[in-house]
């Protein structure tokens, strides 16, 4: 019996492992695109556009679907500046501090699931904010004294990122009723809205320069990333359907083991004591989110 239940988990958690290693080093490809002069918001928006346009061949009534649902609009708006934020954040700031930064995600999912769910907020729940809020801290915590607050713009997209991944993720409970071809279109519409228009406003504005004609070279590179943005949301939906919710979180914690390792083999990000530290008090909380009796979501 053990034995049947080991094959039997094994390739849902291969599946979640996959999802969880591309976005770890999802800040590799998107950096090189940046050396060819394509803002990270640019790239966000053409991949996700070739993803929405994949999901739109194969489920044609989609778009109808979302016409008529105003709520899922919000995931929208949600989805994008989740996807806007955290690929911006790990393309030009330290990659280890925007992820763990951005895995703040259970603190906010807490309160906005009290907010927006109802759901009452227990002992256990009030811990696992301290210990969040005190691994920020940590991580936040300026050389030279001050308030723990994010001094550049990596660390507050690390932040926004989260925040907004937590209400995707509370909007998504709420809208469990809709389709799942539904709701991946909203989300996919919004990695490709929110980036263009924030890309296109900035680039307006003199901040972000006009992206360049992509070559053959860069049109293939943009279509692998963006069927491996799409192996990675199969990945997860076929092991999330599979495991059990808790399960299914701390797989999808091994993106900062991904993240962190990379970054610090290739020069993108820095591993010293208090980050450790503070990271550790974030996967702990982290950690509790999901081991807590009756959990059911993630």
């Amino acid at each position: 019996m053990q034995a049947a239940v080991r094959t039997g988990t094994a390739l849902p958690v291969l599946a979640l492992t996959v999802n969880a290693f591309i976005w770890g080093v999802s800040w590799w490809p998107f950096r090189q695109f940046q050396a060819l002069g394509m803002h990270p918001l640019w790239t966000t928006a053409a991949v996700y556009a070739l993803v929405l346009a994949a999901l739109t061949a194969w489920q044609r009534g989609v778009w109808a679907g979302l016409a008529r649902t105003p709520s899922l609009w919000l995931l929208v708006l949600a989805s994008g500046t989740t996807n806007a934020a955290f690929n911006w954040g790990v393309t030009v700031g330290d990659v280890v501090r925007v992820v763990l930064l951005f895995y703040l995600m259970p603190l906010w999912a807490l309160l906005l699931a009290r907010l927006i769910l109802g759901e009452r907020l227990t002992p256990m729940a009030a811990l696992r904010m301290v210990l969040a809020l005190a691994g920020a801290a940590v991580v936040l915590w300026p050389a030279g004294g001050g308030w723990p607050w994010p001094r550049n713009l990596p660390e507050a997209l690390g932040v926004l990122g989260g925040l907004t991944f937590a209400l995707n993720n509370v909007w998504l409970r709420r809208e469990a009723h809709r389709s799942d071809a539904e709701r991946a279109t909203a989300m996919f519409l919004g990695g490709t809205l929110v980036s263009a228009v924030v890309a296109g406003s900035l680039t307006w504005h003199g901040a972000v320069a006009v992206p360049p004609l992509p070559s053959a070279g860069t049109a293939l590179a943009l279509l692998a990333l963006s069927t491996a943005f799409i192996g990675a949301n199969l990945g997860l939906q076929y092991g999330a359907a599979r495991l059990r919710a808790n399960v299914t979180a701390v797989v999808m914690l091994t993106e900062i083991v991904f993240a962190a390792v990379s970054a610090a083999a290739l020069g993108a990000g820095t591993l010293d004591a208090r980050l450790l530290l503070g990271g550790s008090l974030i996967v702990a909380a982290a950690l509790l989110s999901v081991w807590q009796p009756g959990a059911a979501g993630h």
